[in-house]
């Protein structure tokens, strides 16, 4: 029989929640996910086959699943990863926070001059036009740039230092998952969104 802390870190876990299109939009505790199971606002996504259950089934699939689940004397519910509204159907219309972090994943740990990956300690921030010529730290004007090229550019401009950008630097797409922990991010999740953005604020 779980424990009350068990079952109460279980009821705290983020469940992701898709709207009517199937479009990710928030996340949500997993206790409030069964409570719209209940009220049918909600059914689970079986993130392998994409088959959606309301409560009476998704207790019924529990049975067969190797997942973490909540358990009474009459039911056993396998904790939803993810949830699709019956008749919601909006976007949420929010941006995402310049963030350390959110730069690193919008660059996918690569040096935007040289294309490298040596590594998260061996990247650094660079500003396309330095803040002492007036740039400012936003998306348009930052980029990841290995040691290496960061001091081969120097105070000066990509095209002073003879450098290229392998891309444009834009803002990047808003994820449901910005705000969530690296580590509460559950790999079921992936079928869904592509990438997580975190909240470290980036500042001059």
């Amino acid at each position: 029989m779980m424990n009350s802390d068990a079952a109460a870190k279980l009821l705290d876990r983020p469940t992701l929640v898709l709207n009517r299109s199937w479009h990710p939009v928030f996340t949500v505790p997993v206790r409030r996910a069964i409570v719209w199971l209940y009220r049918d606002i909600a059914h689970v996504v079986h993130e392998s086959e994409y088959t959606l259950h309301d409560l009476q089934s998704w207790a019924d699939l529990s049975r067969f699943l190797d997942k973490p689940a909540l358990a009474s004397p009459s039911i056993r519910l396998a904790v939803p990863d993810v949830v699709k509204m019956v008749r919601y159907n909006g976007m949420p219309r929010f941006r995402v926070a310049f963030t350390r972090r959110a730069l690193f994943m919008r660059d996918k740990y690569r040096c935007q001059y040289c294309g490298a990956s040596p590594g998260s300690k061996e990247l650094t921030i660079d500003h396309i036009v330095p803040l002492s010529r007036g740039g400012r730290s936003c998306w348009e004007n930052c980029v990841l740039a290995c040691v290496s090229c960061n001091s081969k550019k120097g105070c000066r401009t990509p095209a002073e230092a003879g450098m290229t950008l392998l891309s444009e630097p834009r803002e990047p797409k808003w994820s449901p998952l910005f705000n969530i922990a690296p580590t509460r991010v559950l790999d079921s999740w992936q079928n869904f969104v592509s990438e997580a953005y975190w909240n470290v604020i980036l500042r001059d």
